[in-house]
């Protein structure tokens, strides 16, 4: 090979999979465990749609988990394969010749084969507000906002499977359920749709089209609907004359925009693939929900994703051979570095090794949240994850805990008290009830000093506490919990580990920057954003990032007309605001203020700081 070639393959991927879900995944883990140079691309947040589903029962060798768990793992092995992980949204791919381009926000991509896994978003279907609206008043999933409606009427739009299980799913909450069906019946199965119908909560009106809504200073008022068989047009408006929200379950799109008039794509904007998942383009293959098929599920995405990856692994094979051309391919991944310890050991002991048991990184620690058992907040299962957790930390921490005379505050006090006893010295907790303890951080109109809270600090020199920016308000439990170690994991170092470019941008942020965010306890999506806010504060002085358990301070879900969670409130104190987005504002104090909803990741919520 020729310098030339060398320099060429240096900078060159066998395989570039763009999109980083089950799909996406699998096929990250298959092409890595066959040496090949893979490098698995995500413009937002690795997982895909499954991160949003808390209870995963169907798949196969696994009784129950969430998610967001069986997703993590998928990653995890494809790393420890060899795999390769960027952040980036693909905005075009060249795919004429031997060696393929794909185009990112972050710069041009070399590789020999592409994977489609870019799966499928939920549909909106472009009624009057609909985005004007969305997170105040227009939803798309009940778990994460049907608690906001309590007491009050929705509507729910759809006639599938999602909507006949959602709407039972908001009674619950919602004081009456409407669903709203453009055709003669639901298109799901009889069974399901009988329990809507028969719900005595739950009016079903067929022939009926959502066309607008229209609110007021609290929220949506009224709606218009379009009788689908007449063609005449109805105002809505809930029986009490208050407001009322929408839920939107139309099902899927698939993201392929990307591949229009470059891969064949059926009526519907899905893939067509043929035999191996191959597409109409030679060296560019299709996995999971975006192409054509009859079944959209996590097991039949990784399948994809498997079968996929072999036929690549061929396709890569053969055009290093033509080209000459030979990426760099792991040869020291960690589940080889495993091996060869766990060989090293069993030939000084004169024996075989017998597997071990699983561990969990720190990374996982308290993903089952937090709950009482026998008195205390955590189990023995949790308590050891903790124990992994502190025995990494690099310094002690003191909790600073903000109380007041509620029973919450008390409840956050025995939270906090079991935890320092089990971190083993490296947690410690002051108490301040007047304001008069030291490591206090300073309250305004930004980040409202709610109680009760704990704020994490560090020890000065002195041995008094630090305030570091990182807060909770309320007490993290629930699926807060498993932020909230983490949280102390990154405050205390060494922290999850970030890559170069992302850990440059956070050193960027030169100017002082809050992060108020919203959040709800049943919220599937609220913890990736606290985590991503709190890490980025833990390594920047400059950036303060508290999180508020919302069903605890009304006030606060009253100012910012929260109807959705996460709610995430920037206030940039340089004058210049967060962004140009249409909820940006100005505070008390005069900073510009920017509220946005939805779930970011750390590379997404730089891009929300402008950083």
């Amino acid at each position: 090979m020729s310098e030339t070639d060398k320099g060429e393959s240096q900078n060159l991927y066998d395989v570039v999979v763009i999109g980083g879900g089950p799909a996406g995944l699998t096929a990250g883990l298959y092409l890595a465990r066959a040496r090949y140079r893979v490098l698995v691309l995500e413009k937002a947040d690795f997982g895909g749609q499954i991160t949003i589903t808390s209870d995963v029962v169907n798949y196969p060798g696994v009784e129950i988990t969430d998610g967001r768990k069986l997703t993590a793992t998928m990653r995890r092995q494809a790393q420890n394969f060899g795999a390769e992980f960027k952040v980036a949204e693909a905005t075009g791919i060249d795919v004429d010749g031997d060696v393929k381009t794909v185009h990112t926000n972050r710069g041009d991509i070399r590789c020999f084969g592409i994977l489609l896994a870019t799966g499928a978003s939920p549909r909106t279907i472009g009624f009057e507000g609909e985005v004007e609206y969305a997170g105040r008043g227009v939803a798309y999933c009940a778990t994460c906002d049907g608690e906001f409606f309590t007491g009050r009427e929705v509507l729910v739009v759809g006639g599938g499977f999602a909507a006949a299980e959602e709407s039972v799913f908001l009674t619950k909450y919602a004081s009456k359920v409407t669903i709203l069906v453009r055709g003669d019946d639901f298109t799901c199965d009889a069974a399901v749709a009988a329990e809507a119908k028969n719900h005595p909560k739950i009016e079903v009106r067929y022939h009926t089209q959502l066309v607008g809504v229209a609110a007021g200073s609290g929220g949506l008022t009224q709606a218009t609907l379009r009788d689908t068989a007449t063609g005449q047009t109805s105002e809505w408006t809930p029986a009490d004359g208050g407001t009322f929200g929408v839920f939107v379950f139309a099902g899927y799109v698939p993201q392929t925009d990307l591949v229009k008039g470059v891969v064949e794509l059926d009526d519907h904007g899905y893939v067509v693939t043929h035999g191996y998942l191959e597409t109409s383009v030679p060296g560019v293959y299709a996995a999971g929900d975006l192409r054509v098929k009859n079944l959209r599920q996590v097991v039949t995405a990784t399948a994809d994703g498997a079968i996929a990856a072999v036929e690549l692994e061929r396709y890569a094979k053969q055009i290093s051979e033509k080209t000459g051309l030979v990426p760099p391919r792991p040869t020291t991944s960690a589940y080889e570095q495993k091996e060869k310890r766990d060989a090293q050991a069993a030939s000084a002991a004169g024996t075989s090794p017998a597997p071990a048991p699983a561990r969990d990184g720190a990374g996982t620690a308290g993903a089952a949240g937090a709950g009482r058992a026998g008195g205390r907040f955590f189990d023995d299962s949790i308590r050891q994850q903790l124990a992994v957790v502190f025995s990494r930390m690099a310094r002690p921490l003191v909790l600073r805990l903000e109380l007041d005379d509620r029973p919450l505050s008390q409840e956050l006090k025995a939270f906090v008290d079991e935890m320092v006893g089990l971190s083993g010295g490296k947690l410690s907790a002051i108490v301040d009830t007047d304001g008069t303890q030291p490591g206090a951080a300073p309250s305004d109109a930004a980040l409202p000093g709610e109680r009760p809270a704990v704020r994490l600090c560090t020890v000065a020199d002195d041995g008094t506490p630090q305030p570091t920016g990182v807060a909770f308000h309320g007490v993290p439990s629930g699926h807060e919990f498993n932020s909230f170690v983490l949280a102390l994991y990154n405050v205390a170092g060494p922290g999850q580990a970030l890559d170069a470019d992302t850990t440059d941008r956070i050193a960027a942020i030169d100017e002082p920057v809050d992060i108020m965010l919203l959040v709800s306890l049943t919220c599937t999506m609220c913890p990736e954003t606290v985590l991503a806010s709190q890490r980025i504060a833990a390594a920047n002085p400059r950036v303060r990032a508290e999180a508020y358990d919302i069903a605890h301070f009304p006030e606060l879900k009253e100012k910012y007309n929260v109807m959705s969670v996460p709610c995430i409130v920037v206030t940039k104190h340089d004058g210049a605001g967060a962004g140009a987005d249409a909820g940006a504002g100005a505070d008390t104090n005069g900073a510009a203020q920017t509220v946005e909803f939805g779930k970011k990741s750390v590379p997404q919520m730089l891009d929300l700081l402008g950083v």
